[in-house]
């Protein structure tokens, strides 16, 4: 014969106190600790993340901002430059692009990606075209390079392309002239001074205004947050190219 629950046990009391329509429709209590709400679960955790947001201030209050900035990556890199220095030295990175063009065109005449890429250069150089919509076009029409074989073309497009990026960071101005100088030099393999060529050219074309805003950038591979940090802007000739380009603009300026 089994034995039913005793009317007074707690499963009876709870699924009573549980009910609706009952006087003690609260939540069941373990001791003296009341249940806790959803709300205050989540509680500690809203807590913890509040302490990562506020880091103590110094006296002038910068400390702790700024390592809450840097945390949620709101601190400007050092490559970005001001829009209106990006404006600036667009226009230098476009004509260095340029002028290695043809070697793209010699080889691929009917696509027009990377004349459109220096086309839309100069237009955000000239104030002519958003920030924010350029930054996020930046990759339109990009893939050229892949579509070629020559290497000189190849890195006649790549210049192109960084060059059109100048509007997201100005560090790419670097990456653009690096470029167009390989590119002069595998055009030329029988012309080893045709590097140093290509970079006296591009030093003494620029202006007061693009060689100082080109001064503020990180010397190249010291700084990750942008395309001058370790890796392919860093490395090999392009490494040695904007070496040389920074060392020719920590010179005086020309008479």
């Amino acid at each position: 014969m089994r034995m039913g629950r005793p009317a007074g046990s707690w499963t009876a009391q709870n699924n009573q106190a549980a009910s609706p329509s009952g006087a003690g429709s609260r939540l069941p209590q373990c001791g003296n600790r009341r249940a806790r709400s959803p709300r205050q679960k989540a509680e500690p955790a809203r807590r913890r993340r509040g302490c990562l947001q506020s880091a103590p201030d110094d006296a002038h209050g910068r400390h702790g901002r700024s390592d809450r900035l840097r945390r949620v990556g709101m601190v400007r890199s050092p490559q970005t430059l001001s829009e209106a220095d990006r404006r600036l030295v667009a226009a230098w990175a476009a004509d260095c692009a340029e002028r290695v063009l043809w070697l793209f065109e010699a080889e691929a005449p009917a696509d027009d990606r990377p004349r459109a890429s220096i086309t839309r250069t100069r237009a955000f150089a000239r104030g002519e075209l958003n920030t924010a919509e350029e930054i996020r076009r930046r990759f339109v029409g990009g893939g050229a390079a892949g579509d070629v074989k020559a290497p000189a073309a190849a890195a006649a497009a790549r210049a192109a392309g960084q060059a059109v990026a100048i509007c997201h960071m100005g560090a790419h101005a670097l990456g653009a002239a690096a470029y167009a100088v390989k590119a002069a030099s595998l055009a030329a393999p029988n012309r080893p001074e045709a590097a140093q060529e290509e970079i006296r050219w591009q030093l003494t074309h620029m202006t007061t205004e693009v060689r100082a805003a080109l001064r503020a950038l990180p010397p190249v591979g010291e700084n990750r947050s942008g395309p001058l940090g370790p890796g392919l802007l860093a490395s090999g000739q392009l490494g040695m190219i904007i070496r040389d380009l920074q060392t020719g603009l920590a010179l005086p300026d020309p008479d």
